[in-house]
C-alpha cells in the first residue's frame, strides 16, 4: 500500500492548494463528490480490474484483449500515450512542488527566491542520476515514508480542525461565503459538480495499487483479495485526508495566499503546519513532503521504465535499446526537462494534464469491466458499471473543456509512440519473429523421411481443389527440372492475427489429392516459410528449396499488404527474412521464382 502510497498519498503536498483555487468556498463540498465518486466509482471499478489482471497488467491489458488485432494494438498505444502523461507529469509536477516546499521555507537562504526552475530542474537531474546508477524500488522505504508522511499530515489536519472548533466563527464565515455566492442549495451542489473535475488529482494512484500485485504474497486468490484490501484501505484513508484538508485549508488560509506567489500556493498544508505548530515543526513537515514527492518522482518513473517494454516490445514496436534502462531514463527525463520549462515549474498550470491521464486511465478501466461484464452477461454489473463510466466520462470531458493542456501534452506523446512504434515495425519486419516451430505427427513423418534435396511448393490456402495442386506441380518440374524421385511438398500458411509480432509456429501435416502437404498457422506469410524452411535444414541437415509463382503489382502497396495484413510480396520477404536469419549464403534455403 504504501509503495502505492507514495504517488498516491504525495498529491496531498498540493491537491488542497489546487481544490482552492479552482473551487474556492466550495471546495469542501466538491472534495466531498470526489470522495464518493472516489469510493462508488474508481473503487469498485479497479477492484474488479484486480480480478481481471492478477498479473498486474492494470487496465490497458484488459482493453488490449477485448480489442481484437489492430484495433486492440492502437488502443494500447493511445493508453500508453495517456498513461506517459501521467506518468512524467507526476514527475515534473511531484518535483515542481517539492521546490515549493524548499523555497517557502524559513530557514531557506533568500538567495535560491525565485529560481523555481533551476531548483526543479535539479531534482529532475538528482532522480536521473539515482537511476542511472541503478535504482531498486525499496518497499521498506515506502513504508518508512509514507508512514512519517501521514503521521505529520494528522498532526496538521488534526491541529487545524481542533483550532477551527475552538473558533466556531470561523465555520460560520465560511457558511456566510457560501450563501452570499450561491442563493440556494441545490445552485451549491450544481457548482460543486461542475467543479469537481478540477480536483481530479485526489484519484491519482489507482493504476498503480494493481500493478503492484505481483507482489502480493499467497495464491491467486490470496493476492486478488490482498490487492482489494490495499486498494479500499488506501482510498478510504486518502479520503479522510481530502475532507479533512479542504475543511481546514479553506477556513484557515486566506484567499490571496492560494493565488500565484502566495505562500500556500501549492504547499496549503505546510502552510498550516509552519503558521500552527511553528517553524520547526513545519521544517520537519516540509522535508517529509520534499522527500515523499520526490520518491512520487522515482515511482513514476519507474512505473514508465516497466510500462513501455511490457507492450511494445512484444509489438515489434520498440527499438533494441528500450530493453535497456538507462537509455529509456535519459529519454524520460529529457521530456520532463522539456516540460518543466513549458510550465515554467508551474504546479497549479500542470494540474491539468495530470488530471487527464489519470482520468483517461480511469476512464479505461471503466470501459473494460463494463465490457467484460456484458460478454459474462452480467447485466446488473453492466449497468452499474456503465453508470460508473458515465460518470468518469463526464469528469474527463469537463475537465479537458476547462484545461485542454492535458489532451495537448496527451496527444505529443500518442504522436510520438505512434510514429516511433511504426518506424520500429516496418524496420524489423525482416526479422525472423518466431520463438517456436512445433509440428505434428504427420508434419514429423513428412520431413523425417525426406533425404536428398527437399523441394517446397507454397501454395495459396484458399486454393485447394485438385487442379491447382496438379498445375502447380507440373509447372515447378517443367521449370526447374525436378526430378521426380525427389520429395516434394506444398506449404500452405493461413495468417491468423497479423498484428502480432511474434508467435509461434505450428505445423500440420495433411494428405490431398495425393499430394503432402504443410498447413501453418502465422502472423505473417514470409516469416512463417523462412521460419520452416530454416527448421528443416537443421532437422536434416539439407538446405532446402521452395518455390513460388511469380507475383506482379505495386512494390509498395506489396510492402504495406506485408507490415498491416502479412501478405504482400512472399518470395522477396522470405529471401530477405532468410538473408538476415542466416548471413552464410551457403547454409541459407533457396527462394526459386518462376
Amino acid at each position: 500500500m504504501c509503495l502505492t502510497g507514495v504517488d498516491y498519498f504525495s498529491s496531498l503536498g498540493y491537491q488542497p492548494g489546487i481544490a482552492a483555487l479552482a473551487a474556492g468556498s466550495l471546495s469542501p463540498i466538491a472534495t466531498i463528490l470526489l470522495v464518493l465518486l472516489t469510493l462508488l466509482g474508481a473503487l469498485p471499478v479497479y477492484r474488479r480490474v484486480a480480478v481481471e489482471s492478477p498479473y498486474g497488467q492494470g487496465s490497458i491489458a484488459m482493453l488490449e484483449g477485448l480489442a481484437p488485432r489492430w484495433w486492440g494494438k492502437l488502443i494500447v498505444l493511445v493508453l500508453l500515450g495517456f498513461a506517459a502523461t501521467d506518468f512524467v507529469i507526476t514527475i515534473t509536477l511531484s518535483a515542481a512542488d517539492a521546490t515549493a516546499h524548499i523555497l517557502e521555507n524559513p530557514f531557506v537562504p533568500r538567495a535560491f527566491s525565485g529560481q523555481h526552475v533551476a531548483v526543479t530542474l535539479f531534482l529532475l537531474a538528482l532522480l536521473s542520476a539515482v537511476f542511472l546508477m541503478g535504482f531498486t524500488e525499496a518497499i521498506g522505504i515506502a513504508v518508512l515514508l509514507v508512514g512519517v508522511y501521514l503521521a505529520l499530515n494528522a498532526v496538521v489536519v488534526v491541529t487545524a480542525i481542533l483550532h477551527i472548533l475552538a473558533h466556531p466563527d470561523l465555520f460560520g464565515g465560511w457558511q456566510r461565503a457560501l450563501t452570499a455566492r450561491h442563493a440556494s442549495p441545490l445552485g451549491l451542489l450544481a457548482v460543486s459538480v461542475l467543479v469537481m473535475p478540477r480536483l481530479a488529482l485526489g484519484m491519482s494512484g489507482f493504476e498503480t495499487g494493481v500493478a503492484v500485485m505481483p507482489l502480493i504474497k499467497g495464491d491467486l486468490a490470496g493476492r486478488i483479495a490482498g490487492a482489494r484490501r490495499l486498494l479500499t484501505t488506501a482510498a478510504l484513508i486518502m479520503s479522510v485526508f481530502l475532507i479533512c484538508s479542504s475543511f481546514a485549508t479553506i477556513m484557515l488560509i486566506p484567499e490571496k495566499e492560494f493565488q500565484a506567489g502566495g505562500k500556500a500556493n501549492g504547499r496549503a498544508l505546510a502552510y498550516l503546519a509552519h503558521n500552527y505548530l511553528g517553524n520547526g515543526f513545519g521544517t520537519l513537515y516540509d522535508i517529509s513532503t520534499i522527500t515523499i514527492l520526490w520518491f512520487a518522482g522515482a515511482s513514476a518513473m519507474a512505473g514508465l521504465i516497466n510500462l513501455v517494454p511490457r507492450y511494445l516490445p512484444r509489438y515489434g514496436m520498440a527499438p533494441d535499446w528500450t530493453a535497456a534502462v538507462r537509455p529509456l531514463v535519459l529519454v524520460f527525463t529529457v521530456v520532463a526537462v522539456a516540460i518543466t520549462l513549458v510550465f515554467d515549474a508551474n504546479v497549479d498550470a500542470q494540474g491539468g494534464a495530470y488530471a487527464t491521464g489519470v482520468l483517461v486511465l480511469f476512464l479505461s478501466a471503466g470501459v473494460a469491466v463494463t465490457v467484460d461484464a456484458h460478454r459474462a452477461g452480467r447485466r446488473w454489473r453492466t449497468w452499474i458499471f456503465g453508470l460508473i463510466t458515465l460518470v468518469l466520462a463526464y469528469t474527463l470531458v469537463d475537465n479537458i473543456r476547462e484545461r485542454p493542456e492535458g489532451v495537448k501534452i496527451a496527444s505529443l506523446f500518442i504522436a510520438a509512440i505512434v510514429v516511433m512504434s511504426l518506424i520500429s515495425r516496418a524496420t524489423r519486419s525482416t526479422e525472423l519473429r518466431v520463438s517456436d516451430v512445433r509440428l505434428d505427427t504427420l508434419a514429423q513423418e513428412f520431413i523425417s523421411e525426406s533425404s536428398g534435396e527437399i523441394h517446397l511448393i507454397a501454395n495459396d490456402p484458399r486454393r485447394r481443389d485438385q487442379a491447382e495442386y496438379n498445375a502447380k506441380l507440373r509447372e515447378q518440374w517443367y521449370t526447374h527440372r525436378l526430378r521426380s524421385a525427389e520429395p516434394v511438398m506444398f506449404v500452405e500458411v493461413t495468417v491468423l492475427d497479423a498484428s502480432q509480432f511474434q508467435s509461434e509456429l505450428r505445423v500440420k501435416g495433411d494428405v490431398r489429392y495425393g499430394h503432402r502437404i504443410l498447413r501453418v498457422e502465422s502472423a505473417t506469410v514470409a516469416n512463417a516459410l523462412a521460419a520452416l524452411l530454416l527448421y528443416i535444414r537443421d532437422r536434416t541437415g539439407e538446405v532446402p528449396n521452395i518455390y513460388f509463382q511469380w507475383g506482379e503489382g505495386n512494390p509498395i502497396l506489396a510492402m504495406l499488404r506485408y507490415l498491416v495484413f502479412g501478405g504482400g510480396d512472399v518470395p522477396g520477404m522470405t529471401r530477405e527474412v532468410l538473408r538476415e536469419a542466416e548471413p552464410d549464403p551457403a547454409r541459407r534455403p533457396h527462394v526459386h521464382v518462376g
